[in-house]
């Protein structure tokens, strides 16, 4: 797992999803998350079957929000927040190759935590400050350094990522770069040119 990390926003669905198919037409994309907190239980499950076929059609797995009923129910990956139940249920009820990622905000410990527990990856943040979450605890990247040296699990980054301010976290080694705004919020047209700007970032 390393690499471009698409989380959904709040958009119409039909808009995201025009959104999400051009990001996997530009280029690897690693794991979208679907994190939709404003639809009904209803439209969760009509959006989910549509995103999990598209997800399907390119070969990138769909990890569901917060939601283990769902993600049993989808045969998908699940990301935990702290507050958003046990991990080591989770395990069980999904599997060994299920992706399972938890939330360790600014802390080494809730990562140890979280690591013998038999996740699958480790999400620090937020690094910057982020529209989507403008109150979220802020990680420092020396926190990140000790993470990366500490933990052989991927490491994961949040938190108002952009093209722009991302290089050295690259340099730092971090293997996925989770992005809502960055991509997400922009005009359709402009979408697979900043999947390309994040792909050279990456490579270098």
């Amino acid at each position: 797992m390393r690499g471009l990390y698409l989380i959904t926003n709040d958009d119409a669905f039909d808009v995201l999803y025009q959104k999400l198919h051009v990001a996997l037409q530009s280029g690897p994309i690693s794991l979208i998350q679907y994190r939709r907190k404003k639809v009904t239980p209803v439209q969760q499950l009509e959006e989910i079957e549509r995103l999990l076929s598209l997800c399907q059609q390119y070969q990138v797995p769909l990890i569901i929000n917060d939601n283990l009923a769902l993600a049993q129910q989808f045969g998908c990956g699940l990301h935990l927040g702290q507050g958003d139940g046990s991990l080591i249920q989770a395990r069980k009820q999904l599997g060994p190759q299920a992706i399972i990622g938890r939330t360790c905000h600014n802390s080494l410990e809730l990562a140890s935590q979280a690591a013998a527990e038999g996740v699958s990856y480790l999400a620090f943040g937020a690094v910057f400050p982020s529209a989507t979450k403008p109150n979220a605890q802020r990680v420092s990247l020396v926190t990140l350094q000790q993470a990366k040296a500490q933990f052989e699990l991927p490491i994961c980054v949040i938190g108002g990522l952009t093209v722009e301010n991302s290089q050295p976290l690259v340099e730092l080694g971090i293997d996925l770069f989770a992005v809502v705004g960055d991509i997400l919020n922009l005009e359709i047209a402009h979408v697979a040119q900043r999947c390309k700007a994040w792909q050279v970032l990456l490579r270098n």
